[in-house]
């Protein structure tokens, strides 16, 4: 991203700040109409793109070129004609009437110049898979065998892209143009007025002092920091600066310590209340409030920490490390005469599972944040912090924009061309219509988008396929979408191409490759726990209470078992019978099978005590 200066720096604070004042008076009065609101976002979002993200490594970083100038001025145009003739546009017959030569111009400039956006901010893959797309859709009826696709003139691929709701304009677009946009400068808000440090401060006074604290402080911190964030490596950078160093000094190995930030941040996603942008979109897809989906999120986000800190803990124990010195830990008491920080969470948690929109919810976050803002000096928020948030905020928004604009391009060749029903009978032939087999090709797919694309267009993409799928072979909805969600979120840390491992290597100072591996190792359990939530609903918190305790027991066990597999230390270290059992028990009290989960539990409890008395004595 360019660090802009001088009036080109003034020129985007000001459209930043337009574009997250239009989308804090479409939160408090209402959105326009979906094709409306999307076309004003985007007219703020793509534009502005060419300005802050250059065309190559080589582009000027200091100043915006004379053609990146040009791109910005092509970039309105699309969208502004949409606009001012919006009526017309919305009115017309899809199919019937005639495309202009000036809608073809136009909707062609629109895909080209989101092509190269996506590009620049996202990355080549999801550009190279758009463009696929639109080839496919021309092309596709060229193809042989089972992948041939239908005739399509290229007015009506114009037309479907750019003239209706179903491709550029689709429901991922729409949730980054209400939604997304909103929770974002919610973000802004909540940092300025020291949520995010006061995390850390939290972080600091309960796990500073344990075995190991600072990599304790890291997962709790990037928990809680992730929580308000949804970003795996923007919670990279925002905890780590801070944990990874520290973790370094104590003792822990470079790769151990950018892999425990990199697993704890990306659990972020995951975490409710405020997971990723791919999130809001899987309730719009599944028609479902938002809170539903953060129920459902709930038990295996607090597995994933659970196994991530007893893993931690482990390591820590067996390398002998202590934890911090008590000057560089506050005091419990003084930071908990400051929970007041924390009302905004509070009143965003309580206002959703009361029922209200998430939009009401995080305008009501962003304005008790301003007024926490005013108890604290150093926080406190002017006009110009007002200001400086909104911006802070809304320049995140580009990725999820971006990305959202590209997957609408791939959705819109799913649903024009009908492929999603090809790859379906194609993923049904392969499986031999065994579910488990099906279930293992999904996450293949998710994980391997998920290495080029950001979790929104790994999620959208992935979904608009496998999921269809899923749901014939005999899953539910909610568990398909959020098997395929968790894949997409944890490629992150999935070799070869981990993103949020080697933003901790930067960190850290070791090899990329090698933080990567060790950040997979270190995150096993969620690679393993969404196949569980596809067979027993209990883990989402979707059967009733007596399944759904003991989904969280056996969740609960089977992140020990497997930590303590994983690390090869438990009071003393582990013989390889040892470890074995314990990645059977860890593996085995995850199936639905109550007599198999009872003799599970029975042999970890059995497991556990005879080697604490035998430490013991």
């Amino acid at each position: 991203m360019r660090k802009l200066k001088g009036a080109t720096y003034y020129f985007a604070f000001f459209s930043l700040i337009a574009m997250g004042i239009f989308h804090l008076y479409t939160a408090i009065f209402g959105t326009f109409e979906a094709y409306l609101q999307r076309n004003i976002h985007l007219i703020f979002a793509l534009p502005l793109a060419f300005i802050f993200y250059p065309a190559t490594q080589k582009s000027p970083k200091d100043r915006v070129p004379w053609y990146d100038w040009l791109l910005l001025i092509l970039a309105v145009l699309p969208c502004l004609y949409a606009i001012v003739n919006y009526e017309t546009i919305i009115y017309r017959m899809v199919q019937v009437e005639e495309v202009t030569p000036a809608q073809i111009l136009l909707g062609t400039l629109l895909i080209i110049l989101i092509l190269e956006a996506t590009r620049r901010i996202v990355g080549l893959a999801l550009a190279i898979l758009a463009a696929a797309s639109v080839l496919y859709m021309y092309v596709g009826h060229l193809l042989p065998g089972q992948f041939k696709g239908m005739y399509v003139t290229y007015d009506r691929i114009v037309e479907h892209l750019y003239l209706t709701g179903e491709g550029i304009f689709s429901t991922p677009l729409g949730v980054s143009a209400t939604y997304v946009m909103i929770f974002l400068i919610l973000g802004g808000f909540l940092e300025h007025s020291g949520v995010g440090e006061y995390f850390m401060d939290l972080s600091k006074s309960f796990a500073g002092k344990a075995t190991g604290g600072p990599a304790k402080i890291a997962v709790v911190g990037s928990a809680l920091f992730g929580s308000i964030s949804g970003s795996a490596v923007a919670n990279v950078y925002a905890t780590g600066t801070f944990t990874i160093p520290m973790m370094k000094q104590l003792g822990f190995s470079p790769i151990f310590a950018g892999a425990v930030e990199a697993v704890a941040s990306s659990g972020g996603q995951i975490m409710p209340p405020i997971m990723g942008a791919a999130a809001f979109i899987m309730a719009s897809f599944l028609g479902i409030p938002y809170k539903q989906v953060m129920i459902a999120a709930l038990v295996p986000a607090i597995l994933y920490y659970f196994y991530v800190f007893m893993s931690v803990h482990a390591r820590a124990v067996k390398l002998g490390l202590r934890g911090l010195p008590d000057e560089m830990i506050p005091s419990i008491k003084q930071v908990l005469k400051k929970l007041y920080v924390l009302a905004p969470i509070v009143v965003l948690v309580v206002m959703i599972m009361q029922g209200y929109t998430p939009m009401s919810a995080a305008m009501a976050g962003i304005i008790v944040s301003w007024f926490v803002s005013l108890l604290d000096k150093k926080h406190r928020m002017g006009p110009k912090g007002i200001l400086d948030a909104i911006y802070d905020g809304s320049k995140n928004v580009f990725v999820v924009a971006i990305a959202c604009a590209a997957a609408g391009i791939v959705v819109g060749a799913v649903t024009l061309t009908g492929i999603g029903f090809k790859l379906v009978s194609f993923i049904f032939s392969l499986a031999q219509n065994i579910p488990f087999l099906a279930l293992f090709m999904v996450m293949l797919m998710a994980i391997v988008l998920g290495m080029g694309l950001p979790t929104t267009a790994a999620y959208i993409v992935a979904s608009a396929l496998a999921v269809p799928a899923l749901i014939r072979l005999g899953f539910q909805a909610m568990p398909a979408h959020m098997f395929v969600f968790y894949y997409a979120v944890f490629s992150a840390i999935t070799p070869p191409v981990a993103l949020a491992a080697y933003a901790a290597s930067s960190i850290s100072g070791a090899k990329p490759a090698e933080t990567g591996y060790q950040a997979f190792r270190l995150g096993l359990l969620a690679m393993i726990i969404p196949f569980a939530f596809m067979y027993d609903p209990g883990f989402l918190l979707q059967a009733n209470w007596t399944k759904n305790i003991v989904a969280l027991v056996a969740g609960i066990v089977s992140a020990m078992a497997l930590s303590y597999a994983l690390e090869g230390f438990f009071k003393t270290k582990l013989n390889i019978l040892t470890r074995t059992l314990f990645a059977l028990i860890g593996v085995l009290v995850l199936f639905p099978n109550t007599l198999l989960r009872i003799f599970s539990i029975l042999a970890f409890i059995a497991l556990y005590v005879s080697l604490y008395l035998k430490k013991s004595t």
